[in-house]
């Protein structure tokens, strides 16, 4: 709902905003001790062994792409209805064993070549892959749809607490009932993917497709900065036009392609080893659905009817009603939206480890919920910027302090950042009445 969802001042009275909560000496003195002290670890990280640090931050921008899909849905729910929905990540589960099923089961990946003979494998590959996410997407929004009529909607005039109570024993109820022989089973089973894994060195990447991607960045920033000059100047259509989904699309998904094939491509040698970092097919996969489906949501957001709706709900509930807005209908849209993301999340989770549980949403959902809190929950942009810290968190934890210590890292985050800055990162601070 971008960072328009929390910007809910009261009815009356004037508004004063109230800054992060203020720290005294010594606290300041030990947060700045601690940031120089991470400073000074990734630092000589990165001077012993450049190539295995930068293949860190990479598998950590994976990971961060993947946490934004599913930080999306607590910051959408949040925003309208004020719920942390714990089930969350339960979803998120149920997305990846529905793809787990389509693809072993249902062979739904090789569809375009069962109907179509003559169809290329690339277009095999690209058509089942698309509809597997999308049939996840569907059965997760359904779920979603299904815990929010039953469980949320007949305590929505309750208190929070009988809500958020209530959030938790869906999640442990899902999650257990999918221990059950009859459904996923409480084994670690073993994920098919729906295309081969591919692994390009520098050696393989085109300088033609580099420079390509460079340039198709390049026209994008060229054209955001023209729209945003010409909107400053009252032009109404730049100022649209600086929102279109395929401008931002292209901007976010082609500069951070570009990133990857030049770091890919680029060969150094220093002191005798020769820095030759690779990047999988995966890792491509994960970025562009992550990116495009964060834009559509952004473009469902500030383009259309039930997103104008959204953000009414998300401002004042009885003056949406007021206005003719179905807002519990605009509430059960939100749970689809964000059940529909958790279960893509769920399939590219999946794709990219390899296998699946039934607790497989536990640790994710969490990971995902602090994010969203690091970023300011409320605020889409703020979800996809905490995302990404936490996946940068938690790997180089793993990769340079000890694998035990990527979830303390993350969690402690969530206490720094509550601390230092409450609203988080894109949140805006408490307004009190005067």
């Amino acid at each position: 709902m971008a960072q328009m969802i929390l910007r809910s001042a009261k009815n009356g009275g004037m508004v004063q905003r109230r800054p992060g909560m203020s720290l005294n000496r010594f606290s300041q003195g030990f947060f700045v001790l601690l940031g120089l002290l991470v400073l000074y670890v990734l630092g000589r990280a990165f001077v012993q062994s450049p190539k295995i640090f930068v293949e860190q931050v990479l598998n950590g921008l994976q990971l961060g792409f993947i946490y934004a899909l599913i930080a999306l849905g607590y910051t959408m729910v949040y925003g309208i209805v004020k719920l942390i929905n714990f089930a969350h990540g339960d979803v998120f589960m149920f997305g990846a064993f529905t793809s787990f099923y389509t693809i072993g089961t249902l062979q739904l990946h090789r569809w375009p070549a069962r109907v179509f003979p003559a169809i290329s494998e690339g277009a095999v590959v690209l058509i089942g892959t698309i509809s597997v996410i999308l049939v996840s997407m569907l059965f997760s929004a359904t779920l979603a749809v299904v815990v929010e009529r039953f469980a949320y909607k007949p305590l929505r005039n309750k208190p929070r607490i009988a809500a958020l109570i209530t959030a938790i024993g869906v999640s442990f109820f899902v999650e257990y009932f999918g221990a059950l022989p009859f459904a996923f089973t409480n084994n670690y089973i073993t994920y098919p993917r729906p295309f081969e894994v591919s692994v390009y060195s520098g050696q393989m990447i085109s300088p033609t497709l580099m420079i390509g991607a460079w340039v198709l960045f390049g026209i994008a920033f060229l054209l955001l900065v023209g729209f945003t000059l010409a909107a400053r100047r009252g032009n109404v259509q730049a100022q649209t036009w600086r929102r279109h989904p395929v401008l931002q699309f292209t901007l976010l998904f082609f500069g951070f392609i570009a990133a990857l094939l030049t770091l890919t491509g680029v060969r150094i040698e220093t002191g005798g080893k020769v820095w030759d970092l690779s990047v999988s097919n995966v890792m491509l996969v994960i970025m562009g659905a992550s990116i495009l489906l964060q834009v559509l949501l952004q473009y469902v957001v500030r383009n259309t009817r039930i997103g104008k709706a959204m953000r009414a709900a998300a401002y004042d509930k009885p003056v949406a009603r007021l206005m003719g807005i179905d807002v519990d209908g605009v509430i059960t849209t939100t749970f689809a939206l964000g059940g529909g993301l958790a279960g893509a999340a769920g399939v590219l989770y999946a794709t990219a480890f390899k296998q699946v549980h039934h607790l497989m949403g536990i640790i994710p959902g969490l990971k995902a919920f602090v994010a969203a809190v690091i970023g300011g929950i409320g605020s889409i942009p703020g979800a996809f910027v905490g995302s990404l810290i936490i996946g940068q968190a938690e790997v180089l934890a793993a990769g340079f302090i000890s694998t035990p210590m990527r979830d303390a890292v993350a969690f402690s985050l969530l206490i720094v950042v509550l601390l230092v800055w409450p609203q988080g990162i894109f949140g805006e601070p408490p307004a009190e009445k005067v």
